[in-house]
């Protein structure tokens, strides 16, 4: 005998359905949720916030832990670059201009004005005289005095006595300085040595005298710790002629004197800087 296929009856919730969620009428539990109670959740969710709470005090603890290790004043790893760059100002590795016009070497004028502006002798006057010759070591002091480097020194190429830089005459300054390390103490006396990589000799005048960098200047300690200091400056004038011009001339400059490296292949700016200057009139 066949058995009839049973039809849910209307109006009547099948068993297991959305109700049970909150009312199970079958075991007569009330204020569950989801199959559990409140109670059970309460547990569940103090479980995660203790767990949670743990991981990120852990993650503070070893952030602080590491910052213990850390000098406000120096960096803890500074074995990557063992030697100073060379920079150049104006800022520009191509100097091209016509002597004649004065919109054309202008921005190299507006440059070097604002960036020897920390060196005029009224800024330098606030820091000390230093002992040439000498490092101005001063491991235990709280503040570090800074060695003056007044503008004048750099005489010809200072811009006070031409405030063209010479580029109004065609033979314009260039202004070689070394990046800083803080630490560096160069051994040696250290000076900037510039030659022509061009075919034709050029003809430079160094200032201060044979482009020598005191060792007073030395070690920089830092941003914060050494407030105000300014790297020691090399202007190089370079003695153009007529037939000089419209010709362009490659220039290097290099570190000598020292330890300093200034021949590595990989890095064309360790202790070195090439430049480009080109002069029509």
């Amino acid at each position: 005998m066949s058995k009839k296929s049973e039809k849910p009856v209307e109006g009547k919730e099948p068993e297991g359905s959305w109700r049970d969620v909150i009312y199970n009428p079958r075991t007569g539990e009330t204020g569950a949720f989801f199959g559990r109670t409140a109670s059970n959740w309460g547990l569940i969710l103090l479980f995660y916030l203790v767990f949670y709470g743990f991981l990120v005090a852990m993650f503070v603890f070893t952030i602080w832990v590491m910052l213990q290790t850390l000098n406000d004043d120096t960096p803890k790893y500074r074995d990557r670059v063992a030697s100073p760059g060379l920079a150049i100002r104006p800022n520009s590795l191509n100097i091209v201009f016509n002597r004649s016009e004065a919109l054309q070497y202008a921005q190299y004028v507006q440059h070097l004005e604002s960036f020897l502006h920390q060196y005029n002798d009224s800024e330098q006057a606030k820091n000390d005289l230093c002992m040439a010759g000498q490092y101005s070591e001063q491991d235990e002091e709280p503040q570090k005095k800074v060695c003056q480097f007044r503008r004048s020194l750099l005489q010809r190429c200072s811009g006070m006595e031409d405030t063209t830089y010479g580029y109004a005459k065609g033979q314009p300054c260039v202004i070689v300085k070394m990046n800083r390390i803080i630490g560096l103490k160069p051994a040696g006396d250290p000076y900037i040595n510039c030659t022509s990589q061009s075919e034709k000799p050029l003809q430079m005048q160094y200032f201060p005298h044979e482009g020598t960098i005191d060792r007073m200047y030395f070690p920089y300690y830092g941003k914060k710790a050494h407030e105000g200091y300014v790297q020691p400056l090399v202007a190089v004038k370079l003695l153009l002629k007529k037939e000089d011009y419209n010709s362009e001339l490659i220039v290097e400059c290099k570190i000598e004197g020292s330890n300093l490296k200034n021949n590595d292949e990989r890095d064309k700016f360790l202790g070195r800087v090439t430049f480009r200057v080109l002069v029509t009139e």
